[in-house]
C-alpha cells in the first residue's frame, strides 16, 4: 500500500511520529504497538501534555544516545570474555597460519623442483 493511499489520519500520525524520534525509539524499545500510540494520539491529539517527554531530541542527541548504549553492550559483552581462552586461542591460531605458510613453501619448492627436473639441460630457444 502506497502512501497516497493512506487514511489522511494515518498519513498525519507518520508525520508526527517522524517529528518525534524519540517517540519512535521508545515504541521500537519497549515492543508495544504502533496502535497502542496511534489511539493515543486519535484521543488525546498532537499538543497533549503527554507527548512532551517524546519532543525535542534533535539527531545529534539520537546518536550519541545510540553511541553510549552500544558502548553499554560492549562493555557487556567484555565483562564475560574470559582473557586466557582468547591468548589460547590466538596462539592456536597463530601456529595453524605457520603451519599453513610451511605448507605453501614446501608446494612452492616441489613445483621448482619438478619444473627444473623435467628440462635436464637449459638449452636456449631461438
Amino acid at each position: 500500500m502506497s502512501e497516497n493511499k493512506l487514511h489522511p489520519s494515518v498519513q498525519s500520525f507518520r508525520t508526527f511520529i517522524n517529528n518525534h524520534p524519540k517517540l519512535r525509539s521508545e515504541i521500537r524499545k519497549n515492543g508495544r504497538s504502533w496502535q497502542e500510540y496511534y489511539e493515543k494520539w486519535a484521543l488525546l491529539g498532537e499538543e497533549d501534555s503527554y507527548w512532551e517527554k517524546y519532543r525535542g531530541e534533535s539527531e545529534t542527541e539520537q546518536k550519541s544516545e545510540n553511541k553510549a548504549d552500544m558502548l553499554k553492550q560492549l562493555m557487556k559483552y567484555t565483562e564475560n570474555v574470559d582473557i586466557d581462552k582468547v591468548q589460547k586461542q590466538v596462539h592456536q591460531l597463530s601456529g595453524a597460519i605457520t603451519t599453513i605458510q610451511e605448507l605453501i613453501d614446501q608446494y612452492q619448492g616441489t613445483r621448482k623442483g619438478t619444473s627444473s627436473r623435467n628440462q635436464p639441460f637449459n638449452w636456449s630457444r631461438d
